[in-house]
């Protein structure tokens, strides 16, 4: 599926990251996000291609889990795997995760962690997480930066406190697994990567996790301790350094 050069003319770098590229850009007439994938010259060209393939097509394949679990993501218009290009919806309204927190933690009037927006937005994360790992799909990079708030109107929220639906993006290092410790990673991943980008408030995956346990009924428990023996190892290697 070539893009014509006149498309190519109308896409718009959108942002670049270590593995790839972001456009807006239009498919089949309709304005979408362009994700583009790096070749890599330090690969040989033909593992290269076939790596790529391999990874563009488990991301299709993540979008298609998500959806038939009733997760939202961007909805997928279609792949390019000669052009390492994955076309999708362009949610030009929404705002990370990551976006959402620091203004709440910013606003000089509000205690952030007894909000009951980060209270529902923590329950959202853990819903989604829990939901993702009940089907054996691990994220592979959760973080807030890979959630989206996509505002809905106030009749269709589910809660007015919070008009947004969640919307996880970058399936990019996801994969297919029904292995307890793979799912205690993306625990851990996500635990880090909350400490890292939210140190002011040291209990929001504690609220991630107690929604997650809510939702996650494939093996929880034994996710959980994985995810315990991940986090002792973490700190053991940070300790000796």
């Amino acid at each position: 599926m070539a893009e014509t050069s006149e498309r190519k003319n109308e896409i718009e770098l959108l942002k670049q990251g270590a593995e790839g590229k972001l456009y807006v850009g239009t498919y089949k007439d309709k304005r979408c996000l362009i994700k583009e994938r790096f070749e890599k010259k330090y690969r040989h060209p033909a593992l290269d291609r076939q790596l790529t393939r391999q990874r563009i097509k488990a991301e299709q394949k993540a979008f298609q889990r998500c959806a038939a679990a009733g997760l939202q993501t961007p909805a997928l218009y279609g792949v390019d795997l000669e052009g390492r290009k994955i076309y999708m919806e362009y949610l030009d309204k929404s705002r990370t995760a990551k976006d959402f927190i620091d203004e709440l933690t910013a606003a000089p009037t509000t205690n952030a962690t007894d909000s009951p927006q980060l209270k529902k937005l923590a329950e959202k994360i853990g819903h989604v997480v829990g939901v993702l790992h009940r089907n054996n799909l691990v994220h592979g990079d959760l973080t807030t930066s890979n959630m989206l708030l996509d505002p809905v109107q106030e009749n269709d929220a589910e809660d007015p406190v919070f008009p947004y639906r969640l919307v996880t993006i970058d399936f990019g290092l996801s994969h297919f697994s029904d292995n307890n410790e793979n799912k205690g990673v993306d625990l851990y991943v996500l635990e880090r990567a909350i400490l890292s980008a939210h140190s002011q408030l040291p209990g929001l995956f504690g609220m991630i996790l107690e929604a997650y346990r809510v939702h996650n009924t494939n093996n929880c428990r034994e996710t959980i301790a994985k995810y315990e023996e991940v986090r002792a190892r973490g700190r053991k290697r940070t300790m000796v350094g």
